[in-house]
Order: C-alpha cells, then sequence, then structure tokens
C-alpha cells in the first residue's frame, strides 16, 4: 500500500483526504508535535528519517492577517519551511505534492477565472509566500505537483471541524438570526471537500505541474451566500434580513479570482460545479433529501 505523509494533518481538508481514503492508502500523519515548521532547520531532519512514497504539504498559516503582522514568521512557515520540506521528499525519491492557493490571483484586476497558464498576481504575504514557494519548484524540482486551491467546504463530522467557509457562515447567520454581511465586490470559486478526497488518487497520478482545483462558480460571494441560504430552505424574508451586502468591502477594486479547472478535466478529473458540490455536500449530511 502506498504510504502517504500528510503535514497539517490535524487541519480539516486532510483530515477529511484520510477519511475518505483510509482503505486506499497508508497515512504518516505530520503534525506540530513532530515539525515545527516555524523552524525550518528542523524540517529535512524528521522528514529524512521516515520512510513514505508521496509526501503531501499542507501545513501552512493561511490567516491573511496573521502573515500580514507576522511577515518573516510566516514566510518561515509557508516558503522556507515548504522548500526545505520539498528537499526532504527529494532525499527521499518521492512524489511531492504542494498545497497552493486561489490566492495568488487576488492582485489581478481583469476578471477570471484564470488558467494555469495566466501571470500570477498578489497583494498579500500569504499569497506572495506560496507564490515564491512555486516558483522555486518549478525551478529546482521534479516529481511534484502544485494543487491550487479554490475555497473548500464542507459540514462538521466527529473530529473534523471545518473552517468557516462559506456554507458554515451563511448557516450559522441564518440559524443564530445574525445579520451578516458578505460582499458582492467578489467572485471566487467554493468547493466541497470530499470532491477533492475522492480524486486524490487520480490526482497523484498527474504528470508534473500545475493544476487548478476546483469546481464552477459565476455568483459574487455575496450571491452565493444568498444561493446557499435558499437551498437550506429559508425564506425570501429571512435571507433579506440576515444576509446582508457588504458594499463597501473590495468596492475600491472587484476582486475575481476564481480558477478555471479545463486542464484537470482534460484529465479526467472534473469537479462540476459549486451547484452540484453544495447538493452533493447537504445531501451526504441529511441537509436535504
Amino acid at each position: 500500500m502506498t504510504k502517504i505523509a500528510l503535514t497539517g494533518a490535524n487541519g480539516y481538508l486532510a483530515s477529511v483526504i484520510r477519511l475518505y481514503n483510509q482503505d486506499r492508502f497508508e497515512f504518516i500523519n505530520i503534525t506540530r508535535k513532530e515539525v515545527d515548521f516555524s523552524k525550518p532547520e528542523t524540517v529535512v531532519p524528521y522528514l529524512t528519517s521516515i520512510d513514505y512514497d508521496v509526501l503531501i504539504h499542507m501545513a501552512a498559516n493561511a490567516t491573511t492577517e496573521f502573515c500580514a503582522q507576522h511577515p518573516e514568521l510566516s514566510h518561515k512557515i509557508n516558503t522556507e519551511s515548504a522548500i526545505e520540506t520539498a528537499k526532504a521528499a527529494s532525499a527521499k525519491n518521492a512524489k511531492f505534492v504542494f498545497i497552493s492557493t486561489e490566492q495568488v490571483f487576488n492582485g489581478r484586476s481583469d476578471e477570471g477565472p484564470f488558467t494555469e497558464e495566466d501571470e500570477v498576481n498578489c497583494v498579500t504575504d500569504y499569497g506572495t509566500q506560496k507564490i515564491e514557494t512555486e516558483n522555486w519548484l518549478k525551478e529546482n524540482a521534479s516529481n511534484y505537483i502544485i494543487l491550487r486551491l479554490s475555497s473548500m467546504f464542507g459540514l462538521p463530522m466527529p473530529g473534523v471541524k471545518p473552517s468557516a467557509n462559506f456554507l458554515v457562515r451563511t448557516d450559522k447567520a441564518l440559524r443564530t438570526k445574525t445579520p451578516t454581511k458578505f460582499t458582492p465586490n467578489e467572485k471566487r470559486g467554493m468547493t466541497y471537500a470530499m470532491n477533492l478526497a475522492d480524486r486524490l488518487s487520480d490526482i497523484l497520478n498527474l504528470p508534473d505541474g500545475i493544476y487548478h482545483v476546483t469546481s464552477k462558480n459565476d455568483l459574487t460571494t455575496y450571491d452565493l451566500c444568498r444561493y446557499i441560504a435558499n437551498e437550506l430552505g429559508y425564506s425570501r424574508e429571512e435571507i433579506d434580513q440576515y444576509i446582508l451586502p457588504d458594499n463597501e468591502r473590495y468596492a475600491d477594486r472587484f476582486r475575481d479570482y476564481r480558477l478555471d479547472g479545463s486542464k484537470l478535466k482534460r484529465y479526467g478529473i472534473d469537479f462540476g460545479t459549486m451547484e452540484d458540490d453544495l447538493e452533493r455536500c447537504l445531501r451526504e449530511f441529511g441537509w436535504k433529501y
């Protein structure tokens, strides 16, 4: 059985990947107890001391505000340690899978969705740190895959807590009757995490390169959350009362950093549409019949 070393193993997406693939792969969970990614010098000694066939690097600090406030520390975590992780995988002759982000396009002023060949442009430290790692891999690595992910979503499971994704935030706003603002000045992807977990075997067989993992979405964030609310069964009056437009956020420049998933489709890996993803999620969790 193929052994996969998984950094950031306590995170939501890593937990989902393990849960959906526990009979296909043997996972080696790597958390902060094993490696402190704020100390890049500790990465290679540990990762060359264990055996694996694939190393999926999911550990990162993806909090935009933290990265902006602590650029040197976040650079160690998101770039320096990521590069050291790739070096360790190379020393073990293992395939290296680097998890990147749609945020690499958040500085573009033109309309998406963007392909893997489009030029990246980022206005945040987090995205810039991911770009730096991507560039290092392209120039120095072999046997690697870069996965740029759109916003991944899901619902809580025993022992698995998702991040505050659009579905969770929309549900909370309506369930707690808390008026919550979402911007109409932004478009981005929203992809069901279980779809990525389902296709892991296919993804690991891809040739070296960059791939966009995303379902198709044409709605602004505000309209997306209203769509979610409607699918959750709330009335128009409830939606109007609790799902509100944040017209000020990104009012200076409309942000569109959606990803184009056509490249993966050419390899037979199709993540479909946001609408399909949401319906599958709600049905699997018994929220819709």
